[in-house]
């Protein structure tokens, strides 16, 4: 008669196929310290605005995103610029993310606020992120096409590069017209 034995790796590889896998939320940065990166030395002001149907839906067919936008976390520098705060969907949970859009509707940088999923954390990193500088709604902004996809990232990549172009869309169809405020 034959008795199996375990080994201790089958019990630990079994053990480790029952164990649940929590995720948990990597805040990177805040949004007080993503204004602070990308505007530097500048004070910035809160100006939300209200996001029409018309503007939530030409939002959408350039980008493709379906998730409403909320105009409440717009801020504008002195120097006439934008700090936006967006989130798209990752593959399954939201990536919170902020774009700076210089007075003329150029992408001056963006930065991932919080990102949720398992894996593509990728879209964080810089080099990856850099490719959005100077990028206007004139550009294409798609993966694959202007901007390269990150291997094992794919849906991030591309709805993190959707909202992009979502935010560049917004600059150009309702901020450049929201005048300064006199001092």
């Amino acid at each position: 008669m034959l008795h199996w034995k375990p080994t201790p790796l089958a019990i630990v590889g079994l053990t480790l196929l029952t164990v649940p896998i929590f995720v948990q939320a990597k805040i990177f940065i805040s949004s007080e310290q993503a204004q602070q990166i990308l505007f530097p030395k500048m004070m910035l002001t809160k100006q939300p605005i209200i996001i029409t149907d018309d503007l939530q839906e030409r939002m959408r067919v350039a980008s493709s995103i379906r998730h409403p936008f909320q105009g409440d976390r717009i801020w504008r520098a002195p120097d006439g610029g934008w700090l936006v705060i967006d989130e798209v969907v990752g593959k399954h949970e939201m990536i919170t993310y902020a774009v700076a859009i210089s007075n003329i509707g150029s992408v001056i940088g963006i930065e991932v606020l919080e990102y949720v999923e398992s894996y593509g954390y990728e879209v964080s990193e810089v080099q990856w992120r850099q490719q959005f500088i100077g990028k206007t709604v004139k550009d294409p902004i798609k993966l694959n096409q202007d901007i390269q996809n990150i291997g094992g990232a794919t849906l991030s990549s591309k709805h993190l590069t959707d909202g992009v172009k979502r935010i560049t869309v917004l600059h150009d169809l309702a901020l450049k017209n929201i005048p300064t405020k006199p001092k």
